[in-house]
């Protein structure tokens, strides 16, 4: 009896184990899933309000968890998705860069939000140039292990600029090999470094080695307040956008209607494709939304000859909502105008 007491014991403890592991043990491997639908009236305030009309524009997530071998089977759970750390990193070298970077789009799609919603509304604001974001650095660059992605370059040899076309034409004027001082800020501190510029293979003119993108800061007469919650990318500014301006107007375009959607937005309005969107339909059903808004882009006939499947984020929303059984409507739409236009017509 006290044997087979003891076999008993055993097992349980070796099948704790298993399962402890099985649960902990951190794979190589990402888990996308429907994430959640965030009410944009309970982050943003204009003017020092917030917006009190009934129903509310919401943004839509997706949920990224790292795999454990028992978290790893989850992918073939409806809406569930299986992305190896290449697929989801890019070019990143580490999570810290890949944060940094998901900040940079975040911030970039708030400012984006706000330049659009207060020249739609005909409010005040001003762009302030803050100098070059670091992207991402090539391997063979001296700068490589000195600048980060998440970088701001303030500076080269001192002298400040207005824009990256000034920027890439001063390093342009310079020869490889020839040494740069670069002035860059990273967590709020600024520092100084100074290496050699490369020859750029395709165009054999002197480079830091680096791609870049303009950082700029925005300032508005009307304040604006708002609380990303640590939410990274660029998907949300499409409904920061249908928040702001709903606030700067003055009107209720909800009619009291639960209303989630997803897309970048550009400064001239455009509504730009994002990833996941099937999951994120899935996250607003849940959420009670009726109405969500799609970007309906148009799909490259290169991309379309090479991966004849690809759909447009609209026809992929639409897929997903019939096959949840949701009664959500899915509205398409390629511009801010065009979210404005239907919203107008709501009773």
């Amino acid at each position: 009896m006290k044997k087979i007491k003891n076999n008993k014991t055993i097992s349980l403890v070796v099948a704790t184990l298993f399962l402890v592991l099985g649960l902990t043990v951190p794979l190589p491997y990402y888990i996308e899933a429907p994430g959640s639908a965030v009410r944009l009236n309970e982050l943003i305030e204009v003017n020092n309000k917030v917006d009190e009309n009934p129903g509310s524009f919401m943004l839509t997530t997706v949920s990224i968890r790292r795999a454990t071998p028992l978290i790893y089977f989850t992918k073939y759970l409806p809406f569930h998705e299986g992305v190896t750390k290449k697929e989801l990193f890019g070019t990143t070298e580490s999570s810290q860069e890949y944060d940094n970077l998901q900040k940079y789009y975040m911030d970039s799609s708030i400012n984006a939000a706000i330049e659009l919603a207060y020249k739609t509304a005909n409010e005040e604001y001003t762009l302030n140039y803050e100098g070059i974001y670091v992207m991402s650095i090539l391997p063979e660059s001296n700068f490589s292990e000195k600048l980060f992605v998440g970088d701001t370059v303030t500076a080269l040899d001192s002298q400040k600029f207005k824009s990256s076309a000034e920027f890439i034409d001063y390093v342009k004027s310079r020869s490889p090999g020839q040494a740069i001082a670069v002035t860059y800020q990273r967590e709020n501190k600024e520092n100084t470094i100074s290496a050699p510029l490369i020859e750029i293979e395709q165009t054999k003119a002197a480079g830091l080695g680096i791609s870049l993108v303009d950082r700029t800061s925005i300032e508005t007469d009307i304040p604006v307040s708002i609380d990303s919650e640590d939410i990274g990318g660029p998907s949300a500014g499409f409904m920061y956008t249908l928040q702001l301006y709903a606030q700067l107007i003055k009107q209720d375009l909800r009619k009291g209607n639960e209303i989630a959607g997803t897309g970048t937005i550009s400064p001239d309005g455009t509504i730009g494709r994002i990833g996941g969107i099937d999951k994120k339909v899935v996250a607003a059903s849940k959420e009670g939304a009726t109405i969500f808004f799609a970007p309906d882009d148009s799909i490259n006939s290169v991309i379309k000859k090479n991966y004849p499947n690809t759909q447009s984020n609209y026809e992929e929303a639409l897929k997903a909502a019939e096959k949840i059984d949701t009664e959500m409507k899915i509205i398409p739409v390629k511009h801010f105008q065009d979210a404005i236009n239907y919203l107008k017509q709501l009773k």
